[in-house]
């Protein structure tokens, strides 16, 4: 999906007249025998991406500020970078509103009567129209589970770290120095990753890719999150491998994933009513599939033919393993 996903950001980009997407490459780590690493690899070829495996020394020759550990290698993806995700949603609504798309912000949805019309109720007013799209995201389940569906979602609290560089610019993209990804670090269980500084000057975000079971509702309370575990984890990782930045987190913010259990999104009609269509489980990769993901549920709404193969994204793959109720 992504080939079609940066042509769609470079034609919102071109219609906005801002830039919302910066090229830096996105270089991955991981050992050289690593099966998600040579995946990725093959993955990258079959679509004809442009990237590039360095083995260790050529590695540690490029970028002489990442610790590399014995035998770890390199594979980089020159198309990779950073979307300047609050640009590109000011961008996007201001060009659908210039199509006739009203944005209602700031009203709670308080019930979904399904039928034709559907029917949303919200703090404000009743809607109807003859289709419906849910993208609640880790709120999806409080909106489905009156109209007779539970997803197997896991919402998470993350921990958003930045790290100080000891010299300003040591990590930035003036110095060519890309995302990355690490696959292989024996601490962590998830993938730990970054991007160069720029959104805060002098400072990386260095993240992990995971976080703690929180009710959305209570994301904001100090005394409900005391697990920072993932902070230990990153410090050391930063120490370790990062030797140009302070080993602790000089700003730390925080947002939400709404994962699935096979991490892959959910795009489907619900399974009773087929004028609802829901957009879920983004599992934290889900922005720069936007475009296009947009693209899909207007397809299933409209009840037309998906211009992608669905398959890996139907509520049904979880029922056999008894983890969505109907």
């Amino acid at each position: 999906m992504m080939a079609e996903c940066y042509r769609i950001w470079a034609q919102l980009e071109h219609e906005a007249g801002t830039q919302l997407y910066r090229q830096t490459g996105l270089l991955l780590l991981g050992m050289k025998e690593n099966p998600e690493l040579k995946t990725i690899q093959a993955t990258l070829s079959s679509q004809g991406v442009e990237h590039q495996y360095l083995p260790s020394e050529e590695l540690k020759q490029r970028f002489p500020n990442i610790r590399l550990a014995r035998g770890e290698v390199g594979l980089l993806d020159k198309s990779g970078g950073v979307l300047y995700a609050d640009k590109a949603l000011r961008a996007l609504q201001d060009v659908i509103q210039q199509l006739g798309v009203i944005v209602r912000d700031g009203e709670k949805v308080m019930e979904i009567k399904p039928g034709l019309p559907v029917v949303v109720k919200t703090t404000s007013r009743s809607y109807q129209a003859k289709s419906l799209i849910i993208t609640a995201g880790p709120w999806t389940n409080q909106l489905l589970r009156p109209l007779g569906v539970e997803l197997p979602l896991q919402t998470l609290r993350i921990n958003v770290c930045y790290w100080r560089e000891k010299v300003p610019g040591s990590y930035g993209v003036s110095q060519a120095f890309p995302c990355f990804l690490g696959l292989d670090f024996s601490l962590a269980p998830h993938h730990i990753y970054g991007l160069p500084s720029g959104e805060y000057p002098g400072l990386m975000k260095v993240c992990y890719h995971h976080g703690n079971n929180a009710d959305p509702e209570e994301r904001d309370c100090p005394t409900a999150f005391s697990d920072i575990k993932d902070v230990h984890i990153l410090s050391r990782f930063v120490r370790d491998r990062l030797p140009d930045l302070e080993p602790e987190p000089a700003v730390m913010e925080h947002c939400m994933y709404t994962n699935t259990p096979d991490k892959h999104f959910i795009l489907d009609r619900h399974p009773k009513y087929d004028n609802i269509v829901i957009g879920a489980g983004f599992s934290g990769h889900g922005f720069k599939l936007s475009p296009v993901v947009g693209k899909i549920l207007y397809e299933l709404s409209m009840k037309l033919t998906p211009s992608y193969d669905l398959t890996s994204f139907r509520i049904s793959r979880f029922l056999g393993l008894g983890k969505a109720h109907l």
